[in-house]
């Protein structure tokens, strides 16, 4: 829900993100954010959350969904490679790249250093995926960010066809969904992430890619993208730290801009740049848009969260899927 207040942007959301990991987290606020931008959108918008405690035993919950969607891409970045990686560069910004980007890519006068990449080639049934891929995290065993599903890895990821399949479906009423960490809780003081996925169109559900603080401290800020329901387009949103109030954060808004085609018209490739003073935004190799008053200083860890929309029915019939056919990341 969009409401303007003042001449600024409003973007209603909610979420939680508690933590029992007895080692070193303890418990912790995310959010998830809806909302409608306008087509000149306000240089910030503030997003309302209203945490939930829920039992966790493994880690947080930090994604937000959008109801709507609708933008143009920007023009095709330049990006160059160095000479021993200009595949690597090509692959990492294609629109029709089939093959996981490797290697170190050069890309807005910065080197990037290749830390993961995989492209899913081990087949793993329903309950198995974790084990045969032992680099992932996953949320497991409490509610996501709307209260509605449930995390349940088990029973929603598989691995065929080269694709990391999340089966987002209902099961005795109980909506299952599910995130992952693809290198699990590493951090990252900035970072390069790629990942060529598709969804289906399926009414109640919706995917995010975030960068979410390593701490699990919501002020330290939040990136997300891609962002949508699925089937819809999809939009970035970056929170400018230091500014939680009452359990709101800043958006800026002006970066708002939606992708020219849906989640579900086929492989689509989205990138986020995180750099030093600037983030920016990328789908199949065009920029959308760069912030650069919503950076992260602070450390980072990677998730990919498909879980229950926000707003809206989650029919019990619904069943649907997000495909990732590689995931690639450069610190």
């Amino acid at each position: 829900m969009a409401i303007v207040a003042g001449g600024a942007l409003v973007l209603g959301l909610t979420q939680h993100a508690n933590e029992t990991d007895a080692a070193t987290r303890g418990a912790a606020t995310a959010r998830s954010a809806t909302g409608t931008p306008t087509s000149e959108p306000s240089a910030t918008s503030t997003a309302h959350a209203t945490p939930t405690a829920a039992p966790w035993t493994a880690s947080p919950s930090a994604s937000s969904s959008t109801a709507s969607a609708r933008i143009t891409a920007r023009p095709t970045p330049t990006a160059t490679a160095t000479a021993t990686s200009a595949a690597a560069a090509q692959a990492a910004t294609a629109t029709d790249s089939t093959s996981v980007p490797r290697g170190d890519v050069t890309s807005n006068g910065r080197t990037w250093k290749q830390s993961y990449a995989d492209d899913f080639t081990t087949d793993a049934g329903l309950g198995s995926v974790l084990s045969a891929y032992p680099r992932l995290g996953a949320y497991s065993g409490y509610s996501d960010t709307s209260g509605r599903g449930y995390y349940a890895p088990d029973k929603v990821l598989s691995v065929s066809n080269g694709n990391l399949d999340f089966w987002l479906h209902s099961e005795d009423g109980q909506p299952l969904v599910a995130t992952v960490l693809p290198d699990d809780y590493q951090p990252h003081t900035t970072g390069r992430v790629s990942i060529r996925y598709k969804t289906t169109n399926t009414e109640g559900y919706k995917f995010v890619g975030m960068l979410w603080p390593s701490s699990n401290d919501w002020n330290e800020g939040e990136i997300d993208w891609p962002e949508g329901d699925l089937g819809s387009t999809v939009r970035p949103a970056s929170a400018i730290p230091g500014t939680l109030r009452n359990g709101m954060m800043t958006f800026d808004s002006s970066i708002q801009q939606h992708s020219a085609s849906t989640q579900s018209s086929g492989y689509h490739v989205a990138t986020t740049e995180w750099d030093h003073g600037a983030v920016r935004f990328y789908w199949d190799g065009a920029l959308v848009s760069t912030t650069h008053s919503a950076v992260p200083t602070e450390p980072m860890r990677v998730t990919l969260q498909a879980e229950t929309a926000i707003g809206g029915e989650v029919p019990a019939s619904a069943s649907g899927h997000v495909d990732i056919d590689w995931v690639s990341i450069w610190d």
